[in-house]
C-alpha cells in the first residue's frame, strides 16, 4: 500500500480528567486529511503511546478510522514481543497499516530484532512499517537487519529516525522495494532527495500544505524551490523539539483551538512559561 509522501504522527486529545477526548480526536483527525496529511499514524510517540492502555489504543484506533477516509497506521508494538503481536492481530482488523518500534530498554541484538519484527509481521496481513528511533530506544536498527527483513512481504517500509543520511542511502540501496520515510522533519527534504519517500512528521499537524508544496516542487525539478520553503521551515521543525515531543505541538494545537484541553498524562508535563512564548512567537514569525 502507498500510503503518501506526508504521514502525520497525530497527537492524543484529552480530557481535563486525562481520559481520552475521543470526540477532539476526530475532530483533529478530519482536520489533519484536510490540511496536507496522506495518512496518520496513530498511537506513536507523538500519541503519548507509552501511557495508553491496549484498551484506548484499539478505541483509538477506530475513533480515527471512523473520521477520516486517509490511511491509518496503528502504532502496535512495544519492547515485549507476545504483546506487541497480540496488539497487533487486534490493530489489523482495524486500521490500513502498522508501525513497528524497535523494542526500547531490552537492547536486543540484531538478531533479536529481526526475530521480533518477523514475530509481529508474520502474526499480521496488513502492511508494517519499522520504525528506527536509536535516541528513544537505545539500539540502532542496522541496514543489514531491514535488508533482512525485506524479504517479508508485508514489511512494505520504514520510518528512519536515527538522523545518518549514510544508513539512509544504504537502505535505499540494498532494500529499493522499501518505502523510506524520515522520522525527523528537518531531514525531509534531504532523506527525499537521496530516494526517500516522504516523512513521518510531527510539523504536520502545524505546515502539512507547506510541506507538501516543497515536495512538490522538488519532484517536478524545482529544487531551488523546495530548499527555499526547507529553510522557511526550519525554524518550525527545530523550534517543536525545543523540549520533549510532544509537549510544544500539543500546546501549539491548544494555543490554536485544535485541540480543547492541555493535558499531557504524566511523567509529560506542560511547556514552561519561557517555552510557550517561545512557541508562539515561532507561530508568529512563521
Amino acid at each position: 500500500m502507498d500510503f503518501g509522501r506526508i504521514l502525520t504522527a497525530m497527537v492524543t486529545p484529552f480530557n481535563q480528567d486525562g481520559s481520552i477526548d475521543f470526540e477532539g480526536v476526530k475532530k483533529l483527525a478530519r482536520y489533519l486529511a484536510a490540511n496536507g496529511s496522506d495518512a496518520l499514524v496513530v498511537s506513536g510517540t507523538t500519541g503519548e503511546s507509552p501511557t495508553l492502555t491496549k484498551k484506548e489504543k484499539l478505541q483509538l484506533f477506530a475513533a480515527v478510522k471512523e473520521a477520516v477516509e486517509i490511511p491509518v497506521i496503528a502504532g502496535s508494538s512495544s519492547n515485549d514481543t507476545a504483546s506487541s503481536m497480540e496488539l497487533s492481530k487486534e490493530a489489523a482488523e482495524i486500521v490500513d497499516g502498522l508501525l513497528l518500534v524497535v523494542p526500547y530498554y531490552n537492547k536486543p541484538t540484531q538478531e533479536g530484532l529481526y526475530q521480533h519484527f518477523k514475530a509481529i509481521a508474520e502474526a499480521v496481513d496488513k502492511p508494517c512499517l519499522l520504525y528506527n528511533v536509536p535516541s528513544r530506544t537505545g539500539r540502532n536498527l542496522e541496514a543489514s537487519t531491514i535488508q533482512k527483513l525485506a524479504e517479508i512481504s508485508n514489511i512494505i517500509g520504514v520510518k528512519e529516525a536515527g538522523g545518518d543520511l549514510g544508513q539512509v542511502g544504504r537502505i535505499k540501496a540494498s532494500c529499493p522495494r522499501l518505502r523510506l520515510y524520515s522520522g525527523d522533519d528537518a531531514l525531509t527534504l534531504p532523506i527525499f532527495a537521496v530516494g526517500g519517500d516522504g516523512v513521518i512528521s510531527v510539523a504536520s499537524h502545524l505546515v502539512g500544505h507547506k510541506m507538501q508544496k516543497m515536495l512538490n516542487s522538488f519532484e517536478s525539478g524545482n529544487v531551488e524551490r523546495a530548499a527555499k520553503i526547507h529553510r522557511e521551515l526550519l525554524p518550525i521543525f527545530e523550534g517543536l523539539f525545543i523540549t520533549s515531543n510532544p509537549i510544544p505541538v500539543k500546546y501549539l494545537l491548544y494555543h490554536l483551538g485544535l485541540i480543547d484541553h492541555l493535558v499531557y498524562r504524566l511523567p509529560l508535563t506542560p511547556p514552561l512559561e519561557k517555552e510557550k512564548q517561545f512557541l508562539e512567537n515561532l507561530l508568529e514569525e512563521n
